[in-house]
């Protein structure tokens, strides 16, 4: 997979930027043999405690058609995060749903979007 002097990410058939740095993750879309699916979210990191592991949190609105209203709701996700993404809580990610990795992780980081510094 080397080109030039700079290693080449694997296209994952998604519309996301490939990480700049590599990786010996297994379980990377990018530089392992994971295959990802076509259903993207994006949300932010709110825990990072685990091992390869983050908690992405989105908030989106339901609407209640009784009082015909919104409220917020939230849901939190475990996803895989490759080392090569480098990121923390605070980051805005997108994560792509895959094959499940373990009893609660059946989603992985793909792209970071923005982060606190």
């Amino acid at each position: 997979m080397k080109m030039a002097g700079r290693i080449k990410a694997r296209n994952i058939g998604l519309p996301v930027n490939p990480p700049s740095e590599t990786c010996e993750d297994e379980h990377c879309p990018f530089h392992g043999s994971l295959p990802v699916r076509k259903k993207l979210l994006q949300g932010k990191v709110v825990s990072a405690k685990m091992k390869e592991t983050v908690v992405v949190q989105r908030d989106y609105l339901h609407y209640v058609p009784k009082y015909m209203r919104y409220e917020r709701r939230r849901s939190r996700i475990p996803a895989h995060c490759p080392p090569c993404l480098k990121v923390k809580e605070g980051d805005t990610v997108k994560i792509a749903e895959c094959r499940p990795l373990s009893k609660t992780v059946s989603w992985v980081v793909v792209e970071k979007v923005e982060g606190e510094g």
